[in-house]
């Protein structure tokens, strides 16, 4: 009888040890390795991710008395380079493997490969399409509403045309006359904010003038050479800069700096990147969209460890349909610029 309770302790035992190697229903894990895949290194918002996942993972293995190896590597804006990443942390046997699209277009590949090795892929900031992310249950997308970006940038146009229209109107025809930066040529992202912040104005009742639009890649040098041109063709008949981003925005403010314009057109972004909010706080740039970084951060590292633990999806992390996370934007100008900074 005491050797059958003895076995019966040790048993018990042994499971107790497996169930708390992550917690509560998960499988045993004694270190969780995260592969991390980013289109390029040196995009300021991407960078802000990276920086608060390197702290989500401190945070998560002091909580969690874990080991977290969190591995991030640069795409340098290469597709065939990322794909040898993707394949480098499947050969490693990565827990989890975050990617950060250089081509959305392509991201069935890479969830063939880590199906077939049965390992999570979390897919953020560039969106793949809705076709590939439910080709499997262990694949899940966290960014945000591109669509909601560009309806706010419409709406900090919208608000200061109809308290103040000689700051937008400045020929007073009763139209605004704009230019629009574009991130990338497909990227969702840069297609919805495009659409959606002109959308806005028109279903407000204003009335629009496009006079040129071309894609920067997101890069402030890029956007800097394309204002500059516009500056030269249009001159002093721009009344608005929309740009799909403020490393973008900042470009074109820096054009506008270094022309001869006699007064220089508003200028809005999106990101609220903090050399961003440093553009709204001396007035070169009328406002910004907030793109969440830190939760956007959380909500992979959350998911990620739970994945990687077999665990269920917490309740911090809210899914829709079930693949999905988006974190809400914010409007920031400079009547509510001190909650961001």
């Amino acid at each position: 009888m005491r050797s059958w309770k003895r076995a019966v302790i040790c048993i018990l035992t042994v499971l107790s040890g497996m169930l708390g190697s992550c917690a509560s229903g998960s499988v045993p894990v004694k270190t969780i390795k995260i592969g991390v895949t980013i289109y390029r290194k040196d995009d300021t918002f991407i960078q802000s991710v990276d920086t608060y996942l390197e702290s989500e993972v401190k945070k998560k293995e002091a909580e969690s008395g874990k080991k977290i190896v969190l591995n991030i590597a640069d795409s340098q804006s290469s597709q065939a380079v990322q794909d040898d990443q993707v394949d480098r942390f499947l050969s490693k046997n990565y827990s989890v493997i975050c990617v950060n699209m250089v081509d959305r277009t392509v991201a069935s590949t890479i969830i063939n490969k880590a199906k077939k090795a049965n390992i999570p892929v979390v897919f953020f900031n560039r969106e793949p399409v809705e076709e590939d992310v439910r080709m499997w249950n262990k694949v899940y997308y966290v960014g945000a509403d591109a669509a909601q970006s560009g309806t706010i940038q419409g709406k900090i146009i919208d608000n200061v045309f109809h308290e103040n229209p000689d700051l937008i109107d400045r020929n007073k025809d009763g139209k605004i006359q704009y230019v629009m930066l574009e991130g990338e040529q497909g990227h969702q992202d840069a297609l919805l904010r495009t659409e959606y912040s002109i959308k806005y104005l028109i279903e407000s009742g204003i009335q629009v003038e496009k006079l040129a639009n071309d894609t920067a890649n997101w890069q402030r040098a890029q956007a800097t050479a394309k204002m500059t041109q516009w500056i030269k063709q249009y001159g002093d008949r721009i009344e608005v800069v929309f740009s799909n981003n403020d490393d973008m925005a900042l470009g074109a403010i820096d054009a506008i700096q270094g022309s001869s314009l006699k007064r220089a057109p508003v200028v809005v972004g999106v990101d609220g990147t903090q050399p961003g909010l440093e553009a709204v706080k001396d007035s070169s740039m009328l406002g910004t969209v907030y793109n969440d970084a830190k939760k956007q951060a959380d909500a992979i590292m959350d998911l990620s460890y739970a994945l990687a633990c077999g665990q269920k999806i917490p309740e911090t992390v809210e899914l829709k349909n079930q693949h999905y996370v988006y974190i809400p934007y914010q409007m920031i100008t400079k009547q509510n610029l001190k909650d961001y900074e």
